[in-house]
């Protein structure tokens, strides 16, 4: 039971000089919920642990303590830190401020790098560009021999060739509508006197529509 009660002292007192060093080191009030959160990561402390030594170092004198309403401080004993003049506040608040201005550049500098990294991330490597270029050059290649073989053809049609057969289309597709239009009044004649539907009659006399052979009139 002594041996136990020993261990516990023991450690109490070492996770009393863990949060001692921390409110030293930070040297701002910290309430023992701020001190757990702060440290738990780090040390695995609890949060039972933290508030008994912070009262014990409170009852030792090695911390100090201020009661809010319901809410405890702690602090570090300032007697511990050397007074310190305007000159020397001046120097820091001049140094907190050069500081300041050189986390802002550095900053900057790492936003303006990630944009970098980014885009060279998304940019082919170089043996990626050397396989794309390569492929690019095949395909010229291809289309090169294609042209040649396209120009050395003998069974060219001339203009007027052409021009003969784009008249011819334009007749027969002329030709097209008109018949079309012919049939489609002639059914429509028909159908008047017709007791049956349109489809039923066009089955009956065997006519099979453009839509049937999903055939659509080309534009003249």
């Amino acid at each position: 039971l002594t041996e136990g009660r020993s261990n516990a002292k023991a450690e109490d007192g070492f996770w009393a000089g863990v949060i001692l060093a921390y409110l030293n080191e930070k040297n701002r009030p910290y309430s023992a919920q701020d001190v757990f959160s702060n440290l738990q990561k780090q040390h695995g402390l609890g949060k039972t642990a933290v508030v008994k030594a912070m009262e014990l170092l409170a009852l030792e004198g090695k911390i100090k303590e201020k009661i809010y309403g319901k809410q405890k401080i702690y602090f570090a004993d300032q007697a511990q830190f050397k007074d310190v003049n305007d000159a020397d506040l001046k120097a820091m608040d001049h140094q907190i401020s050069e500081l300041s201005e050189e986390v802002q550049s550095l900053t900057q500098s790492c936003r303006q790098l990630d944009a970098e990294l980014k885009e060279l991330n998304s940019s082919l490597t170089t043996e990626e560009m050397v396989s794309e270029i390569q492929e690019l050059k095949a395909e010229c290649s291809g289309y090169r021999a294609r042209l040649e073989k396209i120009k050395s053809a003998s069974n060219h049609i001339t203009p007027e060739e052409k021009d003969k057969v784009y008249k011819e289309r334009d007749l027969y597709v002329k030709e097209w509508k008109k018949r079309k239009r012919l049939a489609s009044d002639m059914t429509n004649a028909i159908l008047e006197g017709y007791p049956k539907s349109k489809k039923e009659f066009l089955e009956e006399v065997g006519v099979e529509t453009d839509e049937d052979c999903k055939v659509v009139l080309p534009n003249t």
